[in-house]
């Protein structure tokens, strides 16, 4: 138009993708488990941890402070092809009891009450050493205390890593890696889904520009960054492409919940960081909706 710059016009009816995006096969599963950390700015190894576990039945949790990163992925592997780790013992005789200190609470159902764990002063332990480390700082195993809940539940027990900050590596409080073993003999590491949401994260409030970009180059360091940062910028739930249908897609592997259920068959690529979508699925079934919006 006189200006240089590039313009494509084209029927928007026509840019509806060839090629269709495969959709993953979803199936609902019921988690038992929940486990947060309520105040990761005071987390440290000399003082301790806070965790809140919210739980839908009686659990144990069991805490490992400096587990054998060689141990834990070798039990993992045993809960596939030896035995399953439905209880904290299962799990210890898999570790050859290569941590340094346990520590264990009875959780009731629905009871949100924090949870302190703390090294003894005894042990004298002050850091877990250089990047990279052969222990991690905490893992947190929860695991159902009733063995008849263990015949309910696909998911028998879940277990955390948990970085904890000390005088060699401050990298601020976090869980790394979260296992759900399942009675099957499989475990799948959750992802954190990126999408926007209608409040701002906690992290963003509590953590200075700074800190998060020295926190994110120590994960890089560790090998631990993902390869995108958390969506804080955007203030809403609407589809980044049209602003007016509702978010419902995730796309894979890149993980970015952005498109609504119009604008997905539109795209091979995704909008925010133009990865090609290998799969897709969504956050909730067609049926789903309707019956909310019918409520």
């Amino acid at each position: 138009f006189g200006l240089g710059v590039p313009v494509i016009l084209r029927n928007s009816e026509e840019t509806e993708s060839s090629a269709r995006v495969l959709k993953k096969q979803m199936r609902q599963v019921k988690n038992p488990f929940g486990l947060e950390i309520p105040h990761p700015a005071t987390a440290s190894v000399a003082k301790g941890i806070t965790l809140t576990p919210d739980c839908l039945e009686d659990c144990v949790l069991t805490c490992y402070w400096g587990c054998s990163v060689q141990k834990l992925h070798e039990a993992l592997q045993k809960h596939v092809y030896c035995f399953r780790i439905k209880t904290p013992q299962a799990l210890e005789d898999a570790l050859y009891s290569e941590y340094l200190y346990r520590q264990q609470h009875f959780i009731k159902k629905n009871d949100k009450e924090e949870k302190y764990c703390q090294l003894p002063e005894d042990a004298q332990v002050v850091d877990f050493g250089p990047v990279p480390r052969s222990r991690y700082p905490l893992v947190a195993l929860l695991t159902l205390a009733d063995e008849e809940d263990r015949e309910i539940y696909d998911i028998i027990s879940m277990v955390a890593v948990i970085h904890i900050p000390d005088e060699s590596y401050r990298l601020s409080c976090r869980i790394l890696y979260q296992y759900l073993l399942l009675a099957q003999g499989q475990y799948h590491d959750l992802k954190q889904l990126f999408m926007s949401a209608n409040s701002t994260a906690p992290t963003s409030s509590h953590t200075s520009p700074g800190e998060r970009s020295t926190d994110r180059s120590l994960l890089e360091k560790a090998g631990l960054a993902e390869d995108e940062t958390e969506l804080h910028e955007e203030n809403s739930k609407d589809c980044v492409v049209c602003q007016n249908g509702t978010v419902n897609w995730v796309l894979l592997p890149c993980r970015h919940a952005c498109l609504c259920d119009g604008c997905m068959k539109y795209f091979q690529q995704c909008p925010m960081c133009r990865q090609f979508v290998q799969e897709s699925f969504p956050l909730c079934s067609k049926k789903e909706q309707d019956e909310d919006e019918s409520t």
